[in-house]
């Protein structure tokens, strides 16, 4: 077996497991957000059940660790109150991202797993564990059963020869790497990387290329543990590591050679992580501010590349950077450094650790048509704030704030950039619905097609909406961050039937993005592949999801606005309008087996 298929076998009490075998998978660490917190305490809650097992559950307050939202800080307290009553712990607002006090705490090991509200829950990848983003449903029931099915996903295996080049960064690699496979290329795999280069990486340039896995669509990006990430996590835990490796003739769906020596300074374009070009393309870009942290590059590595850049130099002038470490443990060894002297005297404004701009709650955001560099791991349009974020390594984005404009290190101005006159003006209460009513097997409506790739959960349902728990309100902000489709809300009839592409739901664990949809009365979403965690929050809702071949389109001449039928079991589709009939994949045992129940709290 390979490396995920031994760390899932371990935890389901099998000898073995294959691709596409469904299985119970016991978990070692249950964790949810302070955004999804209340909303998996009320599942638990208006099902009448309780937590499994107290010792491995945990709340971590990252996303807006200030409070200074009120339905977030609403939501905190809702969860401290439940934590009191059952034992449960708290990683407070002080403490820093959850991923990384999973790693740094000892609360997930080598070979272990690990599930939260974060869909960056895949970092675990990094130590050669298990992790994975879930929806506030899937979690509630990982709470309360201690373990949660999964399907077990084919596996590559990447080998890098070569050397990686002095000036790539652990953050270039990653994005060379997108620029390679793009975002659905490895889209539901496990990945493996192997090769010289990787067993050198330290633990921190591990974090950041595991933490971007999900913006690849991989399940997960697995490093086997070399013998330094093992002392370390040994010397700080104290304790003795046993990791997990792949058999030497274990079985991998495709492997994969690259040459490392090639890798070069990469910049994602505004937009999506998988857009990359050279740094060179976009060098001198007049920026408006800069950002290093996240779960991606927020790290002790990642500030000590910044302050050897910003050591003894100013931000630019109407630049501003803003810098976040990933835990307190971080930012307090920073102090002790004098890494923090180093960024406030270069004019940096340092927050309290957490998740920062990426989740919408903290420092980090941009404003309309402001452009930013950025350490983050997404950059879609909207996530961020209103303005362009290029996504790029610590050591260009100290560079860049100091210059003014995109640069790297060794080319960093004697003066700066200055900006010239552009002369422009200028927890609601959620109740369990009782319903004797069965679930429709057949649906039949009005199609929307919607012929795009890779449509993100920012796009179907934008992360300013988050902390909003009613379903009911959920409908009218559906696909307002997706060009061209604002008003869906609006025009949508109950019954009608989305057809869309590659990848749809890419990116966040939020269940919101589901529920939309179920608000609206929309029957059914068939698109030929769903974001992992997309497709598990919808089977789970009991939300009608299919794939389909893009063949059925010109077989069946669909056309926006026909209307179709669908059978959910046989998976018989007739374009009713035009008198045609072909198939698609039905229902699999496990989806309808939980869409009959009403869901998977059901």
């Amino acid at each position: 077996m390979n490396l995920l298929e031994k760390i899932l076998a371990n935890h389901s009490g099998k000898k073995e497991v294959m691709p596409g075998q469904i299985i119970d998978v016991s978990i070692d660490c249950r964790v949810a957000r302070d955004f999804g917190g209340a909303n998996v305490v009320k599942n638990l809650q208006n099902n009448g059940l309780s937590v499994d097992d107290p010792e491995k559950t945990f709340f971590t307050f990252d996303c807006n660790p200030g409070g200074s939202d009120q339905k977030y800080a609403a939501n905190q307290h809702y969860c401290r109150q439940y934590a009191r009553e059952t034992g449960i712990k708290i990683y407070d607002i002080n403490s820093g991202i959850g991923t990384h006090l999973a790693i740094d705490r000892g609360l997930i090991l080598p070979g272990g797993t690990f599930v939260s509200t974060d869909s960056h829950a895949n970092i675990m990848g990094a130590i050669g564990a298990f992790g994975q983003g879930m929806g506030d449903q899937d979690i509630a029931a990982v709470w309360a059963n201690g373990s949660a099915w999964f399907k077990v996903p084919k596996s590559v295996k990447i080998v890098f020869n070569g050397e990686l080049p002095s000036n790539v960064s652990a953050k270039d690699f990653v994005l060379n790497m997108l620029n390679n496979f793009g975002a659905n290329k490895l889209l539901g795999y496990s990945v493996e990387l192997y090769g010289n280069a990787i067993n050198k990486m330290t633990l921190d340039e591990r974090i950041t290329i595991s933490s971007m896995g999900t913006e690849m669509g991989a399940i997960i990006v697995l490093f086997p543990p070399n013998d330094d990430v093992i002392r370390t996590l040994e010397k700080n835990h104290g304790i003795k590591i046993n990791p997990v490796f792949a058999d030497e003739d274990a079985v991998y769906d495709k492997v994969i050679t690259l040459n490392i020596d090639e890798f070069k300074p990469m910049v994602a374009k505004p937009g999506h992580p998988h857009d990359d070009i050279d740094i060179e393309e976009v060098k001198k870009v007049k920026i408006d501010s800069a950002f290093i942290g996240s779960c991606t590059n927020g790290r002790m590595e990642d500030l000590e590349i910044a302050a050897r850049v910003l050591e003894g130099k100013k931000v630019a002038p109407g630049v501003v950077l803003k810098i976040v470490p990933s835990t307190d443990e971080v930012w307090k060894d920073a102090l002790d450094n004098g890494l923090i002297k180093i960024f406030k005297d270069a004019g940096a404004l340092v927050s309290n650790a957490g998740c920062a701009g990426c989740a919408a709650g903290q420092v980090g955001q941009n404003g309309p048509n402001e452009v930013t560099v950025s350490t983050g791991n997404r950059n879609f349009s909207g996530k961020q704030g209103k303005g362009f974020v290029y996504l790029t390594s610590p050591a260009v984005v100290a560079a860049s704030a100091v210059a003014g404009y995109i640069t790297t290190q060794d080319e960093i101005p004697e003066e700066p950039a200055v900006f010239e006159k552009s002369g422009v003006e200028g927890l609601s209460e959620g109740k369990k619905q009782k319903s004797d009513t069965k679930q429709p097997l057949v649906a039949e409506g009005k199609v929307w097609l919607i012929r795009k790739d890779d449509i993100d959960t920012d796009m179907i349902f934008h992360n300013r909406y988050l902390t909003i728990t009613n379903i009911d309100e959920m409908g009218q902000y559906t696909f307002d961050n997706l060009a061209g489709y604002e008003d869906f809300a609006k025009k949508a009839q109950p019954g009608d039937i989305v057809i869309t592409g590659k990848n749809f739901g890419a990116g966040s664990s939020r269940q919101q993005a589901v529920d939309c949809f179920k608000a609206l009365g929309i029957s059914c979403i068939l698109a030929e592949s769903y974001g992992a965690i997309y497709e598990r929050n919808a089977i789970n809702a009991a939300f009608p999801i299919l794939t389909y071949n893009p063949d059925i389109l010109i077989d069946l001449k669909i056309a926006g606005g026909d209307k179709i039928k669908i059978d959910f079991v046989s998976g018989k589709i007739i374009n009713v309008s035009k008198n045609l009939t072909d198939a698609i994949d039905p229902f699999n045992e496990v989806q309808s087996e939980i869409y009959k129940k009403g869901g998977l709290l059901g």
